[in-house]
């Protein structure tokens, strides 16, 4: 393997490793719908409408994944969202 590939290869992997975190937002019985939205909108970079779909998966299904990335990027999104009264956590 020439150092081109070698390179290209841990180029790929560190790619690969470093999205493989993600901000799972969970449902509870307190947040609005459109606080919700907001927040993501906000906070998360969401449009409006995945916004929307993330708080609809939340309800219905209890959890959604809202965002991936590296841990260093995600990590103040979420403390973000938890200071806003979601229920979250960085996996």
């Amino acid at each position: 393997m020439s150092t081109i590939e070698k390179i290209q290869e841990e180029v790929l992997v560190a790619e690969s490793v470093d999205h493989n975190n993600q901000i799972v937002l969970y449902n509870d019985d307190v947040n609005t719908f459109d606080h919700v939205i907001e927040m993501l909108v906000s906070i998360c970079d969401h449009t409006t409408i995945q916004a929307e779909q993330c708080a609809i998966l939340v309800h219905y299904k209890g959890k959604c994944t809202v965002k991936t990335g590296s841990f260093e990027k995600l990590k103040p999104q979420c403390s973000l969202l938890l200071e806003a009264g979601l229920s979250a956590e960085l996996v």
